[in-house]
């Protein structure tokens, strides 16, 4: 940050910028543009929708509880999956992680807000504005039932009359536009608004894992946007896109959707991988071990994320040569994730532990992450794949990766922050 010009008082000039970036009272707190209030809105938006969700995955758990309860009907049934997996994935995940970014970044830094405060606060009243548009539609009783992934031709308008789709992907929309104003948010600020001599390489290890996660969703969001839009087109205006009796191809949306939904997953895991980077070392009382091999990892991670999304789809009828591709690569990004386990590892093992309570929250995400690491690696073999394929082995494996990979990291930095 600059120094105060000549003749000005610091004290003084301090206290009239803090009147310039403080709250307004009363309806102008809706205005407020500063990092740290926007940041804390979106951290708490998200423990709302998190408890949303899992108010939802009760209310399954109840139904599947035995295998002839009738607990809800099945078009109940089917609006309450997709929602607690849209809640969850798009309401919950990446506006949690958008909060801490915000919250932390300029602190970080030693900047005074973020790039664009403006489009901060742009990005969050898209968010609750998409949000409020799943969450009313499910009130009123017209939520989407067609899988929080929206398959088509499910979900077309031959199949899924209503507006219960049309709901899903208007509102989804505005959650991928809050969510590509924070990635330039993200970006601008870590490359221009360093504090002076702070170098790329003498960044908070998590300033990397940030930046890495906004490129990421720079590339990764437009496919879902696009493939949004132009189903909502097709249910819209009767355009064939999706519809193979017309030249389109069902499988179209799954390359778009799965091409922003397997980078999701690691957009997902990096910042809370960051979030554990930063928190190590705090616990361990040692500098993280291999700082810059853990850099390299991340970059190899985000660039091998977008070679994977075919893995979602290996019962469709890909070629063979694509599968043994896919699920190559599948096992390849294992080992960039490898390096920062052990990374943490080392600095456990050469640093005097204290276990307090963000610890033990990583004493869980160790475990559980883990094994769910190992069950993907599983779902890469492309024979056990077409067994496992829409089983509740795969509904495992998403859930111990996410619950492990990022709830547990995240509560373990609501802890430490």
């Amino acid at each position: 940050m600059s120094a105060p010009p000549p003749g000005r008082n610091p004290i003084r000039l301090h206290r009239e910028l803090a009147a310039i970036w403080d709250t307004p009272p009363g309806l102008g707190r809706l205005s407020a543009v500063n990092h740290t209030v926007l940041g804390k809105r979106f951290v708490v938006a998200a423990f709302v929708f998190f408890a949303i969700g899992g108010l939802l995955a009760m209310l399954i758990r109840v139904q599947l509880a035995t295998s002839d309860a009738a607990f809800v009907g099945p078009e109940l049934y089917g609006q309450i999956f997709t929602m607690h997996g849209t809640v969850m994935m798009f309401l919950f995940a990446i506006p949690m992680f958008e909060g801490f970014a915000m919250y932390l970044l300029p602190k970080m830094l030693g900047a005074r807000d973020l790039a664009f405060p403006r489009l901060s606060a742009y990005g969050f009243w898209c968010y609750v504005f998409g949000g409020s548009i799943l969450i009313g539609a499910m009130l009123a009783g017209v939520a989407p039932n067609g899988g929080w992934f929206m398959y088509t031709p499910l979900s077309s308008s031959a199949y899924t009359p209503g507006i219960n789709a049309d709901a899903w992907l208007l509102g989804i929309t505005f959650v991928e536009i809050s969510a590509l104003s924070a990635a330039i948010e993200i970006i601008v600020s870590v490359l221009r608004l360093r504090a002076p001599g702070m170098s790329l390489e003498r960044m908070p290890i998590m300033a990397w894992y940030l930046l890495i996660t906004a490129f990421m969703m720079l590339f990764g969001f437009p496919p879902l946007i696009l493939g949004s839009i132009l189903l909502e087109l097709e249910r819209a205006f009767d355009l064939p896109f999706f519809d193979p009796a017309r030249g389109g191809d069902a499988l179209l949306w799954q390359h778009l959707f799965w091409l922003f939904g397997h980078p999701e997953v690691y957009i997902v895991f990096l910042p809370a991988a960051g979030a554990v980077s930063m928190m190590i070392p705090t616990f361990a009382r040692h500098e993280l071990v291999g700082y810059r091999a853990v850099v390299v990892a991340v970059i190899a991670v985000a660039f091998l994320s977008f070679g994977l999304w075919v893995h979602h789809m290996f019962t469709v009828g890909i070629p063979h040569l694509a599968l043994a591709f896919f699920s190559a690569a599948l096992g390849l990004v294992a080992v960039p994730t490898a390096v920062q386990i052990f990374a943490w590892i080392a600095t456990l093992a050469q640093g005097r532990p204290r276990f307090d309570v963000p610890m033990r929250y990583l004493g869980g995400f160790f475990f559980i992450f883990v094994v769910g690491g190992l069950t993907g690696v599983m779902l890469a073999m492309v024979p056990f794949n077409w067994q496992a394929h829409d089983t509740h082995f795969v509904v495992a494996h998403l859930h111990y990766v996410l619950v492990g990979g990022f709830v547990f990291p995240m509560m373990a930095a609501a802890y430490y922050w």
